[in-house]
């Protein structure tokens, strides 16, 4: 009989510190019991989720204590994981979640009512660097939808993510675009108009001066969630904007871990290895981006960067006959796993690389662990949503490509929190 283990409620914030100090693994992402106890439960954030897949940033939001009045997406096994973990109630609240499978297109978004915040994650395929690169001519980019969604619904504020690829010089102009798009929503464009020449119309309109219709302050940043707890070196752009009208001072939070400090356990005191109540490797090798050990004491109050160990500690080895009771969902040794030039895995002893969802299947590197020795194995699904800071709760539906296409896609659910909870703060406050 399959048994899921539940863990006690902390409150966000103060795992968010709790973590930043000591670098410890989290198993599960923390409910909202004890954020019901803080400053955040006079007041409901009401937001509607946009391209939810599986659930990454939707969680962080709801961690953070947004209240989701509908999750929209397309993909049905996306919608049978979202489905099944509310029904399950893996976490406090989720039960209440409305789940839409639809095409955003066909979406009247006034539908909603008052918003304070939109969020979500267009389909990235359009911007990555392992992507087709289409850009603006896929049929998949969905960005003008998410604009679309703040000109008709006007909420408080929107955060919006999407690929580091969106920063490339071939997408420069575009990106441009977007962020005019998005800080002059109620300037749409006009039927038949090509987007460069809307971009016209909003670059007078953002210099003129003399805009008095709704619109929004508009900041980006491209953030590597592993300096902010997550175990994988995942570049990720956010977007985030308030009303003109919202009287509020933001800006991204710091990050909490960094590279310095891990590799300081690792190659200089050994506290590392003592974690794990491991004997320290006799050879190391230092990474390939890093010339010779930093000798300079890491920046005051940040931790290590968790590693691809940091994050399976608990989990019991797939491979294994003699792994014990079966306790987490989705922890299937896959075999086949192989490297080759370009494929080497994820080292164990470090992040993990960024997880990809691929158009055909799961690419061979950047899904598969490392070891020291040379072999390499597949990531099972729990230990790659574990790469993404998801509940061990959480369960993926779908064939092991499927839920391995959905993580792949997933905004790290801790990332989402911290930058949710920011938001949050600041909304409240006003």
């Amino acid at each position: 009989m399959l048994t899921v283990k539940r863990f006690e409620a902390r409150d966000p914030v103060t795992l968010l510190d709790t973590t930043a100090k000591c670098g410890c693994l989290r198993r599960i992402v923390p409910s909202m019991r004890a954020a019901a106890n803080t400053h955040l439960k006079h007041r409901s954030i009401k937001c509607l989720e946009l391209f939810t897949g599986a659930g990454g940033l939707a969680l962080g939001t709801h961690l953070a204590g947004f209240e989701h009045v509908a999750l929209l997406e397309w993909n049905s096994d996306a919608c049978r994981t979202l489905r099944q973990n509310a029904e399950a109630r893996v976490l406090p609240r989720v039960e209440k979640w409305d789940v839409i499978e639809t095409d955003v297109r066909e979406v009247e978004f006034e539908r909603f009512g008052d918003l304070d915040v939109i969020s979500g994650g267009p389909p990235c395929q359009p911007f990555s660097i392992g992507g087709k690169h289409s850009g603006f001519d896929d049929g998949r980019n969905m960005i003008p939808q998410f604009c679309r969604a703040i000109r008709e619904v006007r909420p408080r504020a929107f955060i919006m993510e999407n690929v580091k690829g969106l920063l490339r010089p071939r997408f420069e102009t575009y990106f441009s675009y977007t962020l005019l798009s998005l800080s002059y929503p109620t300037i749409g464009a006009k039927q038949n108009e090509s987007w460069t020449d809307h971009l016209t119309r909003l670059e007078k309109a953002h210099t003129s001066g003399k805009f008095n219709d709704v619109h929004y302050h508009v900041v980006f940043r491209l953030l590597n969630a592993a300096d902010y707890g997550v175990p994988q070196t995942r570049q990720r752009v956010f977007v985030v904007g308030f009303r003109s009208d919202v009287s509020v001072e933001w800006n991204f939070p710091e990050p909490t871990h960094d590279l310095t400090s891990l590799l300081r356990q690792q190659y200089a005191t050994g506290e590392y290895w003592e974690r794990h109540a491991i004997k320290r490797p006799k050879v190391l090798s230092m990474p390939s981006n890093v010339s010779q050990l930093p000798l300079i004491e890491p920046e005051k109050g940040l931790a290590p960067w968790r590693t691809v160990r940091d994050a399976l500690k608990g989990l019991p080895d797939p491979t294994s006959k003699r792994s014990g009771p079966v306790e987490f969902l989705n922890h299937q040794f896959i075999p086949g796993a192989r490297a080759y030039p370009g494929h080497i895995g994820s080292p164990l002893d470090l992040p993990a690389k960024t997880l990809k969802a691929g158009d055909h299947g799961v690419p061979g590197g950047e899904n598969m662990i490392a070891f020291a020795d040379g072999t390499v194995r597949y990531f099972t699904v729990r230990e790659a949503a574990r790469m993404q800071t998801f509940p061990d709760e959480w369960r993926f539906e779908g064939a092991w490509s499927e839920a391995m296409r959905q993580l792949g896609n997933a905004v790290p659910v801790d990332l989402a929190r911290v930058i949710a909870t920011s938001v949050a703060h600041r909304l409240l406050s006003e």
